[in-house]
């Protein structure tokens, strides 16, 4: 009985982590396609999603420059949601393979 509730826990926070990567990576492709597209900056939304992309995908800022920089920001945000997707998907998967086992019934 510990055993399945115990499966349950680490399956639902498998699912909390992937979503909040995934979410976390819509986000900063939102900010991508703001940026690509030009949207002005003082809207609030195009100013949240960009604060969410220096915070969360501080580490590709400037990895590949461009000569037009809205190909690069493009770019490295994208680079930026991929490795968020696979960073929530290989965590979410190792929280699922270190539940314990529930025992076959027989």
């Amino acid at each position: 009985m510990a055993r399945a509730a115990a499966t349950r826990v680490a399956t639902l926070l498998a699912s909390i982590v992937r979503l909040v990567a995934s979410l976390i990576a819509v986000v900063i492709l939102l900010h991508a396609a703001f940026w690509f597209f030009g949207a002005n900056p003082a809207n609030a939304l195009v100013s949240a999603a960009a604060d969410v992309r220096q915070t969360f995908g501080w580490f590709t800022v400037d990895l590949f420059r461009s000569d037009d920089p809205r190909v690069g920001e493009t770019v490295n945000a994208g680079l930026a949601a991929l490795l968020w997707i696979v960073a929530g998907n290989f965590v979410s998967r190792l929280l699922v393979s270190l539940a314990p086992r529930s025992r076959a019934r027989l």
